[in-house]
């Protein structure tokens, strides 16, 4: 038996949360499928002389709720279904946090350690040429996203720049700083999820002291790991493309982070206490916190069953599939769902584009305090859902995100309200005289 896509795999979770909410049938019939998807053939020249072609994709969800947002992925098994699905999850991200956005996201079929770094600038920028038509700050706003930084999004903001004959710091967010980026983005994805961590700890039972594994030790997971591990909490277990580590005792934060630095955290095995493990066993590990920050459906089926956390934190997009979420439901395992738990990045990606739009410059402080406010709202309404409607904390999210989207469409939709209101039953023109 064929298992669903990953699109599949999203589009069932809204519809899923639809259930949950009496809406008009031509809200779901829109968001079964992209509003605008666009597929381009980037060419750049390499270093040696010779030409490659690189398959790259911008999809943009849906806008009913403002410009499209979504990052830039780098990836080689990049395809239309997996853009598709992440940009409808963005779509349901930027919902969840009341945010004046509507989802995309963008990806080139690429292995991007195989490339130098002036063939990635060209890269870079081969692709905002051919999207600079579908791409803009008030239409879709790109960012980072697997395998991107903040230099990719400085060339693609200067091509951009060139291409309409002005700089438009807007057009893109993650940059560097100095070019118009916002101090706190770094972190903002792990932040945010800590945000709710610490917001919700009594309610989800959460201590001092309590050991943490990290799958995937990235940008999200190595500032994860630095924000529990401050915090008092136990990094017991981590892990990235290259293998996994364990000690009961905690690893120490500032050996974990250079080991990863210089190509893998497998380079501490063997010191203090360190055991290499394989990745598949990082998951079975005793803990009471499992941060999920690799890729999508790394929690399946097959292996749902042996994980011991009593808490997952998605920090990841689509990190567990439907059929592991029943089986981690029967377990009693809470679930902070990705569209909530990973939402810092976009958050904060908006507070750098009201600043580039606006012409300020926010301080560290200021962030961080937007950021939490904003974090612990949007938790607190969608534990309120779950609540009130019985339901898990990802269909709490998805049945917020879906109000919100729905009631955008709702008032956009006044053709046919419009057309009874200026016409009488015989088409002729109704309306008051002044």
């Amino acid at each position: 038996m064929v298992g669903r896509s990953l699109f599949e795999n999203t589009l069932k979770r809204v519809l899923e949360a639809a259930e949950h909410l009496d809406l008009d049938p031509s809200v779901l019939e829109k968001l079964k499928q992209a509003l605008e998807m666009t597929q381009a053939r980037l060419s750049i020249r390499m270093d040696d002389g010779s030409t490659k072609s690189f398959l790259a994709f911008r999809c943009r969800y849906d806008d009913s709720l403002g410009p499209t947002k979504g990052g830039i992925r780098y990836h080689p098994q990049v395809n239309a279904d997996e853009v598709m699905a992440l940009a409808l999850m963005m779509t349901s991200k930027c919902a969840v946090m009341d945010l004046p956005f509507g989802g995309a996201k963008g990806g080139v079929k690429v292995e991007p350690r195989s490339l130098s770094n002036t063939e990635l600038e060209r890269l870079a920028r081969a692709y905002i040429r051919a999207f600079a038509r579908v791409i803009g700050p008030d239409r879709d706003i790109p960012a980072p996203d697997v395998a991107t930084n903040e230099w990719t999004m400085a060339w693609m903001m200067d091509e951009y720049s060139t291409i309409v004959g002005k700089r438009t710091p807007s057009m893109i967010t993650g940059k560097p700083v100095v070019l118009g980026g916002s101090l706190g983005r770094d972190d903002a994805t792990a932040r945010g999820g800590y945000n709710i961590m610490k917001h919700k700890a009594d309610t989800l039972g959460l201590k001092r002291g309590h050991r943490v594994v990290i799958v995937g030790v990235g940008n999200a997971g190595k500032h994860m790991a630095q924000l529990l591990a401050a915090d008092g909490y136990k990094i017991v277990g981590a892990g990235d493309s290259k293998g996994a580590v364990h000690v009961q005792d905690g690893l120490d934060i500032g050996e974990l982070l250079a080991a990863k630095r210089h190509g893998s955290v497998t380079s501490i095995a063997g010191s203090a206490g360190v055991s290499e493990i394989p990745r598949d066993a990082l998951l079975a590990v005793e803990c009471e916190i499992l941060v999920l920050a690799g890729i999508e459906n790394t929690v399946h089926e097959g292996n749902a069953g042996s994980i011991k956390a009593r808490l997952i934190v998605e920090l990841a997009n689509g990190p567990i599939t439907p059929e592991a979420d029943e089986i981690l439901s029967a377990m009693d395992v809470v679930i902070l769902p990705d569209i909530l738990a990973n939402a810092g990045g976009v958050t904060v990606s908006y507070f750098e584009w009201v600043q580039n739009r606006q012409g300020e410059r926010w301080t560290l402080e200021q962030v961080h305090e937007r950021l939490k406010t904003a974090m612990e709202r949007e938790a607190d309404a969608v534990w309120a859902y779950a609540r009130d409607k019985n339901i898990t904390l990802r269909t709490a999210a998805y049945v917020l995100a879906l109000s919100r989207i729905a009631a955008a469409m709702e008032a956009l939709d006044v053709e046919e309200e419009g057309d009874h209101r200026r016409s009488g039953k015989d088409g002729s023109l109704c309306g008051s005289a002044t």
